[in-house]
């Protein structure tokens, strides 16, 4: 089992900048396939990029390529997304998610453990 925790969302403004952390503690972080999420108000929570075991591959979805970077270090257990070039329409709940199961994994019901979101604010 993996417990993640996710951190440093907030408000910024359109065209701005912000990184989110996901710190994961338990089993080999190193067994998981790392993914981020979000979930707008009366939206079904979408697939934002995923990162394979060792993170050398990448996969996003397409509205955010280009602007976001996921990065994960399995020194310190820990999975990060970049986000630039915000735009009001990023505002959401992210999610921080974890599965041992395949790569990419971009359905929410491939993911065995979440964490409990961080609110992400854009300001136009």
């Amino acid at each position: 089992q993996v417990q993640l925790v996710e951190s440093g969302g907030g408000l910024v403004q359109a065209c701005g900048s912000m990184r989110l952390s996901c710190a994961a503690s338990g089993r080999i972080f190193i067994s998981y396939v790392m993914g981020w999420f979000r979930q707008a108000p009366g939206k079904e929570r979408e697939f934002v990029a995923t990162i394979s075991w060792s993170g050398a591959n990448t996969y996003y979805a397409e509205f955010v390529k280009g602007r976001f970077a996921i990065s994960r270090d399995n020194a310190k257990n820990m999975v990060y997304v970049q986000m630039n070039s915000l735009k009001a329409e990023d505002t959401a709940v992210y999610y921080c998610a974890a599965t041992t199961k395949v790569f990419p994994a971009v359905s929410p019901r491939i993911y065995d453990y979440w964490g409990q979101g961080t609110q992400v604010t854009v300001s136009s």
